[in-house]
């Protein structure tokens, strides 16, 4: 199962770089200092004109799982997608139960069960509760507010069930909301017959997510990766009630 999560593709959907490049004449922009750059070599006749497009990149991918004791039954499936997201798609990966860490170093070895042996030595509360407000904020303050997640898709793997109030976790979701291009939460409870996300830190997160899915089997990850690869105009934003 692991070997086979490791394959699924992940990709973020493009956005427009400030950066530019050189492009064809149906290019819509004029590079003018090329232009007079290469009219140097023609006696000052600008012969040749240059245009200049845009560049494109794929939007940065960060990975938020949770290891708590609840999700245990989960964790080492998804860690191999954690391990597959920085070898494909150099996702940031991190970790969170009573605290956040960053994994993103110790799974970018191409073993499995190397790097999940360095990633339960990487933290101290492994299988423990979930502190989802507290972890979240850490995310920003530390690394989210510095552009890690300024445009990003960001993915939050958890349950949802957290020792935090409610309220704490709406207010730490808002602010992870303006910094993240798309925020995608997988929860492996969704699946559950009659799963209703409306008590708890799930029911305090879900306004501030784009797409909710299961993850919870290898067919359900795919769904995932769908939902990774979507723009913000994709019908998976209107999955949060699903």
């Amino acid at each position: 199962m692991r070997r086979l999560v490791r394959r699924i593709a992940l990709a973020t959907p493009e956005r427009v770089s400030s950066r530019t490049r050189k492009s064809s004449r149906s290019a819509p922009r004029l590079d003018l200092r090329r232009t007079v750059r290469a009219a140097q070599h023609s006696g000052g006749e600008p012969v040749r004109l240059i245009y200049r497009r845009r560049r494109t990149r794929l939007r940065r991918l960060i990975l938020l799982c949770n290891v708590s004791g609840s999700m245990e039954a989960y964790t080492r499936v998804f860690l191999s997608l954690l391990q597959g997201a920085i070898a494909e798609a150099e996702a940031e990966a991190f970790i969170f139960s009573t605290g956040l860490t960053r994994l993103t170093r110790q799974l970018a070895v191409r073993d499995p069960d190397q790097a999940l042996a360095r990633a339960a030595a990487s933290t101290q509360d492994w299988a423990g509760g979930t502190r989802l407000a507290k972890s979240i904020r850490h995310f920003t303050d530390a690394w989210g507010r510095r552009s890690l997640a300024r445009g990003a898709v960001v993915v939050i793997i958890s349950d949802g069930w957290a020792l935090d109030d409610p309220e704490w976790v709406h207010t730490q979701m808002a602010r992870l909301r303006r910094l993240a291009y798309r925020i995608i939460w997988v929860n492996p409870r969704k699946i559950v017959l009659n799963y209703q996300p409306v008590v708890g830190g799930m029911a305090a997160a879900l306004s501030f997510v784009d797409a909710f899915v299961s993850g919870h089997s290898y067919a359900a990850l795919a769904e995932v990766a769908a939902a990774i690869r979507a723009d913000r105009s994709d019908p998976y934003e209107n999955t949060r009630t699903r």
